[in-house]
């Protein structure tokens, strides 16, 4: 599978890159319908998703490069290059988290009503995003047959993507991305539920991506790992229980959505 979009003179565009793009702006547009919905100034939105995507790249690079330093410590000039991939969805997400917490600290916003906020956008940028996994020959599974490609019925192309190293590999990256979209789907719904405290969507969020990462994972053959754990199966277990506490928590102490307000 060819990772090039298009090239003009020596400049490659990668379809990685060129996805996770796609997805950010998807994700920060329905982010700010949201947050203009519930009162925030659109400026403050966009300084909260500039700074919000830069920290959340940053974060998922030093995460993927900590958990493969066997090859980056022999190999720094590679650290960078993120549009050859590399970007783990945790990383991203722990140190948005960490940056959102700050900032409306500091501009006295609702933190988890942020949360809420952006979330929604941000499970339809990883299902865009996982596309560009496909593209570079990444977030694969199982070593299988062509017939178990072709008995699931995928597109050709799909099916000569997952054709790599000379094996033909489990497409794990599509069943994250139908699930991701789905899980998009549920918290669009979720949305729209009168008696929902703030904080819940994101609980929620944590709750189904905790489940179904944990499960994909298994079927991985390309995970980050720690020892012989798989690194993103033990965050998503944790995230699970933190989603599941934060719900109690929110519950029983927190404003209705459609109550609350973000300034």
């Amino acid at each position: 599978m060819n990772s090039v979009l298009f090239e003009i003179g020596i400049l490659q565009v990668k379809w990685y890159s060129f996805l996770i793009l796609v997805g950010i702006i998807l994700g920060g547009y329905l982010g700010l319908k949201e947050a203009k919905r519930k009162g925030m100034n659109k400026d403050i939105f966009i300084d909260v998703l500039f700074y919000g995507v830069l920290i959340g790249i940053l974060g998922a690079r030093i995460y993927y490069v900590l958990f493969n330093l066997d090859y980056y410590i022999p190999n720094p000039g590679e650290i960078l290059q993120v549009w050859n991939g590399g970007l783990a969805i945790h990383g991203g997400v722990i140190a948005g988290a960490i940056f959102l917490y700050f900032y409306t600290k500091k501009k006295k916003i609702n933190f988890w009503l942020l949360l809420d906020v952006m979330v929604v956008g941000l499970i339809l940028a990883q299902a865009i995003g996982r596309w560009g996994n496909f593209f570079n020959g990444e977030a694969y599974g199982r070593d299988v047959t062509l017939e178990f490609l072709k008995n699931l019925h995928l597109p050709q192309f799909i099916i000569k993507g997952m054709y790599i190293n000379g094996i033909y590999r489990e497409p794990t990256f599509l069943y994250e991305s139908i699930l991701n979209l789905i899980g998009f789907i549920i918290l669009i719904s979720i949305r729209k539920i009168k008696q929902l405290k703030t904080g819940m969507i994101f609980s929620a969020y944590l709750v189904w991506y905790g489940i179904t990462r944990c499960i994909i994972e298994s079927f991985r053959s390309d995970s980050l790992m720690l020892g012989s754990i798989k690194v993103a199966q033990l965050i998503s277990i944790l995230g699970v229980i933190l989603g599941i506490g934060l719900m109690i928590y929110s519950y029983k102490h927190h404003k209705y959505y459609k109550e609350d307000q973000l300034l």
